[in-house]
C-alpha cells in the first residue's frame, strides 16, 4: 500500500480577496521535486458509488514545480526567560520551586535550567528516574559536575524541591519534600555534597523552565528533555536559601529582607490568558512560553474551595508542561499567494503531487471583509447562500490519533483499516495531537492549532469525518448550479452577526460540533433577525471553545463534568485560560442546542446508518414547502456513509431542553443498532436497554420551525443526512426536501 511522504499548511484558514497566504511542505526521502497548483475544490469522496474527485485549477503564480524538503518540528512546552542583568556575576546560588511531575520514571527531565554546555557554565536542576533530584553545575572548562539526592520521586504528587550551593565552601545541598503526608513516604529527603572544584555558575546563556536548551533555531532556544508536569513558583537567587526563606518564598510577595537576593521569582498565577511569565523581583525578569502549556490549572495548595481561577489565581499558581505539546510547526514557507482580485468565494486548496504523491492544504476564500454604501461595489456578499466551514471542528478533531493507538472497533462495531495517511501520522508524532486524544503522560488534549498538518482534515480523506464528509454538501451545491459563498466559523468568531448578516440563508456542514461564545451569539442573533439557518448535520454546538486575539489559530476547551468526551478535565480546571470563561457543554451555560435549532445530541454509533420516517407535523401546512414533490413515507434509506441518512451521530428535539414549542419534528428515524448508545449526559443510572433496539430515545428528528422577523430555521438531525444528497445522481427524497428548504429560505417573502 502506498505510504504517504508529503504534507503541508498555511498561515491562514481564511483570505479574502486581495490578502496573502502562505503554505509550508514538508517531504520525506524519495519526494525529491512536487508539482503545487491551487485549485477550487468541487468534490472529494473517492470511495466506490461516490461522487469522486473534482477540482478546478486556479490559474496563479503558485503553479508551478518546487524543490521536496524536510522541515523540522520541535515539540514540547517550555519558558524562556533571556539573560539579563539580574543574572550576571552568580557565584552562590539557590533553587526551588513546587514540582507536580506526571513521568518522573520515564527518563532524566529538566525544572530549571541555564546552561552554556560548551563552556562548561551554568546551572541545572533535574529529576532523575532512580536519583530524583539532580543539580548540575558548569566547571568552567567545558565540563559539569553532577549532584544527586538519590530517593525517587513519586509521579503525580506535588514535591517542594531546593538547590543551593555555597561557593566559599564548596557545598551543594539538595532537598525534596512531599507536601502530602503518607504513611510510608520514602521520597522526601536531602542530601549534602562538596564540589571539588569551584563551579562556575554564571553564564550568559538564556534561562529554561521545565526544558534543557540543545541550541537555537528559529531565533530561539528549543527545548529537550522537557519535564512533564506541574511547576509552581520557581525562584533563582545569589545566594544559599535556608528553610526559613524557602517556605517564605513559596507564595505571596517577595519579602523585603530577601528582594536583594533574589534574581527571580516567578508568579504563574499571573498574566493567565497570555504567554507571558511574570517575575514578581524587583529585577522583572518576565518570560514567555512555547507551545501552549496549560495554564489555570490547580496547584499545590488548591483547596477546593474555588473553582475558578480569577477567584483564587493563588491556587492555581502553577502551568502543566508537557513533551508533546505544539501550537505552531514554525516551518519556513515554500510559496505564496496573493489571492486575485476576481477570485470567486469557495473552498480551495493547494493541491501538491509528487508521482503518486498527494495532498491537499484546504483554506477558503471568502468574500471582501469589508461592506460599501455604494450600490455596484464590489465588496459586499457575491451570492445570497453562505455555506459555514466549521473549522473549529476541524481543529479539535486534527489529527485523531485513536483508530492507531487504542483502535476503534468497540466504538464503532466493526474493524479499523489503518489508511497510508493514518500510518503517516504514526510516523510523525510531531504534528501534534487532537482534542480527542492524551498527551504523553495522559493528560488530556486542551488546546490545538492549525498551523500544523492536519492529515485527517483533507477533502479525500477516507474516513469521512468533517472535511471529507463535508464535501458532500459543497458536490451537492456545486451540481444544482447553486451560487454560494464559503465562510468560516473563525471568520464569525472575528466578525460577528454583520458577516451573516449579508446573507438571506447560512448553511453549517456537517458537524459544527465546537463553538466560542462570539461565535453562538452571532448564529444565534443572525436567526432571531429574520435570517434563515440550515443546520445540514449532528453533534452541533456541543462544546464550548474559546481563542486569543493574540495567538492566531490556536483553540482552547475543558472537557468538564459531562459530555461524551474521550477524557475528562481535572477537578477544579473547569475555566478556560484564554478566557476565563466555564468550559464544557454549551448547555451547562444555559444555551442548549436544542434552543438553538430546534434539536441537539442524543446518541452516536458508528456502524451502520438508518433512515427517517415521516412524522404527522410532516402534514402541517407549514411544512407543506418541504416535502412538495415528495411522496414517500420513509426518507433516507440510503447513503453513502453507513447506507443510511440517519447515521453516526444524532439530534434529537426536546421541550426539556429548549425545543422552540412551536417547533415540528417532520421526521425521526428509526431502528438503529445497539451500537448506537444514548449520550452519558442524558442518562441519570447506567441502565441495560440505553442502546437503539432497546432505547427510543435514540433516534433523530428533523425540526423546522420559524423565527422572529420572518426567519426560520431547518435541522436534519444526522451527520449522515449529506451523505445522501448524491445518491442517484442527486435525485432522491433527501436531495430534494434539500433544494425545497434552500429554495423557501432564499426567497425573501417572510415565513408567517
Amino acid at each position: 500500500m502506498l505510504e504517504k511522504k508529503i504534507a503541508g499548511y498555511s498561515d491562514e484558514i481564511s483570505v479574502a480577496p486581495g490578502e496573502r497566504i502562505r503554505f509550508m511542505v514538508s517531504c520525506e526521502a524519495g519526494v525529491d521535486r512536487y508539482q503545487a497548483d491551487i485549485v477550487r475544490l468541487i468534490s472529494g469522496d473517492r470511495q466506490p458509488g461516490g461522487p469522486g474527485y473534482r477540482d478546478e485549477l486556479l490559474p496563479t503564480s503558485v503553479s508551478g514545480e518546487y524543490h521536496g524538503r524536510t522541515q523540522e518540528t520541535y515539540c514540547g512546552s517550555y519558558a524562556i526567560v533571556p539573560h539579563g542583568p539580574a543574572f550576571a556575576g552568580l557565584a552562590d546560588l539557590g533553587l526551588q520551586a513546587a514540582i507536580f511531575p506526571t513521568l518522573p520514571s520515564l527518563r532524566r527531565a529538566c525544572v530549571i535550567a541555564k546552561m552554556d554546555v560548551e563552556a562548561g557554565r551554568g546551572f541545572a536542576l533535574w529529576t532523575d528516574p532512580a536519583q530524583g533530584l539532580v543539580l548540575q553545575l558548569g566547571d568552567g572548562a567545558g565540563g559539569v559536575q553532577e549532584f544527586a539526592l538519590g530517593r525517587p520521586l513519586v509521579a503525580r504528587e506535588w514535591y517542594l524541591v531546593s538547590a543551593t550551593y555555597d561557593s566559599a565552601v564548596g557545598e551543594v545541598r539538595l532537598h525534596q519534600e512531599l507536601l502530602n503526608s503518607y504513611a510510608r513516604d520514602e521520597s522526601s529527603g536531602a542530601a549534602t555534597h562538596t564540589s571539588a572544584a569551584t563551579a562556575a555558575v554564571s553564564c550568559e546563556a538564556p534561562l529554561l523552565i521545565a526544558a534543557a536548551s540543545r541550541g537555537e533555531a528559529r531565533g530561539k532556544p528549543v527545548g529537550e528533555m522537557i519535564f512533564n508536569g506541574r511547576i509552581e513558583r520557581p525562584v533563582v537567587a545569589s545566594r544559599v536559601l535556608d528553610a526559613g526563606d524557602i517556605e517564605a518564598l513559596r507564595h505571596g510577595p517577595v519579602a523585603p529582607n530577601l528582594r536583594s537576593d533574589i534574581c527571580a521569582a516567578w508568579d504563574f498565577g499571573q498574566a493567565f490568558e497570555t504567554d507571558d511569565i511574570i517575575d514578581i523581583s524587583p529585577n522583572r525578569a518576565h518570560g514567555r512560553l512555547v507551545n501552549l502549556p496549560i495554564r489555570a490549572v490547580r496547584g499545590s495548595n488548591w483547596t477546593g474551595d474555588e473553582l475558578s481561577f480569577h477567584h483564587a489565581p493563588d491556587q492555581y499558581a502553577a502551568i502543566h508542561f508537557l513533551d508533546d505539546s505544539l501550537y505552531d510547526c514554525e516551518w519556513e514557507p515554500d510559496f505564496e499567494l496573493e489571492i486575485p482580485a476576481d477570485t470567486p468565494s469557495g473552498l480551495y486548496a493547494a493541491r501538491l503531487r509528487s508521482g503518486d504523491q498527494e495532498d491537499h492544504i484546504t483554506f477558503v476564500v471568502r468574500p471582501p471583509r469589508e461592506l460599501s454604501e455604494r450600490a455596484d461595489a464590489g465588496d459586499r456578499a457575491t451570492a445570497s447562500l453562505a455555506l459555514l466551514i466549521p473549522t473549529a471542528s476541524y481543529m479539535a478533531y486534527g489529527n485523531a490519533r485513536g483508530a492507531i493507538e487504542v483502535g476503534n472497533e468497540l466504538l464503532a462495531n466493526h474493524l479499523t483499516v489503518i489508511s497510508p495517511e493514518m500510518r503517516y501520522l504514526n510516523r510523525h508524532p510531531d504534528y501534534g495531537n487532537s482534542m480527542y486524544d492524551d498527551h504523553n503522560d495522559g493528560t488530556g488534549v486542551c488546546y490545538s492549532s492549525r498551523l500544523r498538518p492536519l492529515i485527517n482534515i483533507r477533502p479525500t480523506h477516507p474516513w469521512l469525518w468533517q472535511l471529507s464528509a463535508d464535501m458532500h454538501i459543497v458536490e451537492w451545491l456545486e451540481s444544482q448550479d447553486i451560487a454560494f459563498d464559503v465562510i468560516t466559523d473563525e471568520d464569525m468568531h472575528q466578525d460577528g452577526v454583520a458577516l451573516l448578516e449579508r446573507y438571506s440563508c447560512v448553511m453549517t456542514c456537517s458537524h459544527p460540533e465546537y463553538y466560542s461564545t462570539p461565535m453562538w451569539d452571532a448564529l444565534h442573533a443572525f436567526t432571531q433577525r429574520g435570517g434563515r439557518l440550515m443546520y445540514m448535520g449532528g453533534n452541533g454546538f456541543y462544546w464550548r471553545v474559546a481563542y486569543r486575539d493574540d495567538k492566531p489559530g490556536a483553540m482552547e476547551m475543558r472537557r468538564t463534568e459531562d459530555g461524551s468526551r474521550s477524557w475528562a478535565s481535572e477537578p477544579g480546571e473547569y475555566y478556560m485560560a484564554f478566557t476565563g470563561e466555564y468550559g464544557g457543554l454549551w448547555w451547562r451555560a444555559g444555551r442548549t442546542p436544542q434552543s438553538l435549532v430546534g434539536n441537539g445530541f442524543i446518541a452516536q454509533g458508528f456502524d451502520h446508518s438508518s433512515y427517517f420516517r415521516r412524522t404527522a407535523d410532516s402534514r402541517d401546512p407549514r411544512a407543506a414547502f418541504i416535502f412538495e414533490g415528495v411522496d414517500d413515507e420513509i426518507i433516507g434509506d440510503f447513503g453513502l456513509i453507513g447506507g443510511g441518512a440517519a447515521g453516526l451521530e444524532l439530534d434529537s428535539a426536546s421541550r426539556a431542553y429548549g425545543t422552540p414549542p412551536h417547533a415540528l419534528v417532520v421526521a425521526t428515524s428509526e431502528q438503529h443498532t445497539d451500537a448506537y448508545i444514548r449520550v452519558n449526559e442524558d442518562i441519570g443510572h447506567m441502565l441495560l436497554s440505553i442502546g437503539g433496539q432497546d432505547d427510543p430515545g435514540v433516534h433523530a428528528d428533523v425540526v423546522f420551525f420559524e423565527t422572529p422577523r420572518g426567519g426560520a430555521v431547518f435541522s436534519t438531525g444526522s451527520i449522515g443526512w449529506s451523505s445522501a444528497l448524491f445518491h442517484n445522481d442527486h435525485d432522491n427524497n433527501i436531495s430534494r426536501i434539500t433544494r425545497n428548504v434552500l429554495n423557501r429560505f432564499l426567497d425573501p417573502t417572510p415565513l408567517a
